[in-house]
């Protein structure tokens, strides 16, 4: 009995993981952003996956990400324990903020998500179609105020490429960057701004609840379940994809570096997380290792180019 009770305990034991890495994850940004939702959704399939029993979102908001961004890279050298969310807005935060820390100093790990960019106004706008802003835009840049994220990020970005396939002047847009989702959507809600941008997700809620108007999505088609035409089709060529990453600390040995990535595999492919994404509307656009680290060089490179033509980035 005894040599039976010790065997069930030894399968047991055996049946469990190895062993489970505690991780830490930097959202580079204030609460309710599409970071620091990213950041929370992780936590939330790491744990219900056992990929991981105790996770830890911290938020280090400012700049892009870029504050964030160079504390995670400074304090947790060899931490494979340590893990950053960022995206496309960072890398043009990065450009913009002329960073001291890019992301060649960190260990990109994945891309994890897409998502594309929704305008919006007050349901007390009198602007009641993409054709009408974009009139008023024509009008009189400066009149128009965009409220979005940081500067030189997607919404920046998107607001720009807006301007130009209209035929306005890109460095006469009034954008006003939040460095937080929650603050930008207070601003808009307040009509403290003409419009909003920022991924559909951030939206959705108060979109449904009737108290913010979609114009138009930056999508290239008309997303499922979503009532708003495309940018293309109300006649302005441009099309933006958002999209968001995980990366580890730097200076991590090929062993670390491989048991993160299997760890952020298993998230991606997982249950929990595949629902997630259907939750929040985000793309699943998952890339990882060289072909990821390969993406990232052509996006740095691709974005550098539309700042300098926006005029962002001199």
């Amino acid at each position: 009995m005894k040599h039976f009770f010790l065997a069930s305990i030894l399968a047991g034991a055996m049946a469990l993981p190895a062993y489970a890495a505690d991780y830490t994850i930097i959202a580079p940004a204030n609460p309710g952003g599409g970071w620091d939702q990213t950041a929370r959704s992780m936590q939330t399939a790491m744990q219900q996956e056992g990929i991981s029993s105790n996770v830890q979102v911290q938020n280090v908001p400012g700049a892009g990400g870029t504050i964030g961004l160079a504390q995670f890279a400074n304090q947790n050298k060899g931490n494979a324990n340590s893990l950053i969310v960022g995206g496309y807005v960072m890398v043009g935060a990065i450009l913009t903020n002329k960073a001291p820390v890019t992301l060649k100093d960190v260990t990109p790990i994945a891309r994890l998500t897409g998502e594309y960019e929704a305008i919006v106004v007050p349901a007390s706008s009198p602007l009641q179609t993409i054709g009408d802003l974009v009139d008023a835009l024509k009008k009189d840049p400066g009149s128009v105020s965009w409220g979005g994220g940081s500067a030189g990020g997607t919404d920046h970005i998107a607001v720009g490429l807006i301007a130009k396939a209209a035929g306005v002047d890109p460095t006469k847009i009034n954008y006003i960057a939040f460095s937080g989702g929650g603050e930008a959507l207070a601003a808009i809600l307040g009509s403290q701004v003409t419009a909003g941008i920022s991924g559909y997700g951030e939206f959705e809620s108060q979109v449904k609840s009737g108290t913010l108007r979609l114009l138009a999505v930056t999508s290239a088609d008309r997303l499922a379940g979503v009532e708003a035409p495309t940018l293309k089709e109300s006649g302005i060529d441009v099309v933006v994809e958002n999209w968001r990453m995980v990366a580890a600390a730097p200076g991590l040995t090929p062993e670390q570096e491989a048991a993160v990535s299997a760890d952020v595999e298993k998230l991606a492919k997982s249950a929990s997380w595949q629902e997630i994404l259907k939750t929040k509307g985000w793309q699943d656009s998952y890339l990882s290792g060289d072909a990821f680290k390969a993406q990232l060089d052509k996006d740095v490179a691709a974005t550098e180019g539309v700042l300098k033509d926006i005029g962002l980035v001199k």
